[in-house]
């Protein structure tokens, strides 16, 4: 059984993920959210790891992923970039995924 995502609180957003939120319409709330309850999370490099849960999102609303890249290495961690899939089969890893 996979372990639940660590939580992060406390972090700062970069340049780059503030200018890729706003050209793609993600909220720092939405960003926050993603980070305090991730649904899912997986290492992506040492240091560096991918947050994601999912929003119903538009009218009519449809599922979303919003995929957040955090450097965890640093102090306080870093949000790289973030941004939106309606892949969500792609990402999203059952438990038979991580055995």
């Amino acid at each position: 059984m996979a372990t639940a995502p660590k939580t992060i609180t406390e972090y700062r957003l970069s340049e780059h993920a503030v200018k890729e939120m706003t050209r793609r319409g993600i909220t720092e709330e939405q960003v926050a959210i993603v980070l305090r309850t991730p649904e899912q999370s997986e290492p992506v490099r040492e240091g560096r790891e991918v947050y994601h849960s999912r929003f119903a999102l538009g009218e009519p609303p449809k599922t979303y992923l919003i995929r957040v890249i955090v450097d965890y290495d640093r102090e306080p961690p870093v949000v790289v970039t973030a941004y939106r899939t309606s892949k969500v089969e792609k990402y999203w890893r059952t438990d038979e995924d991580r055995v």
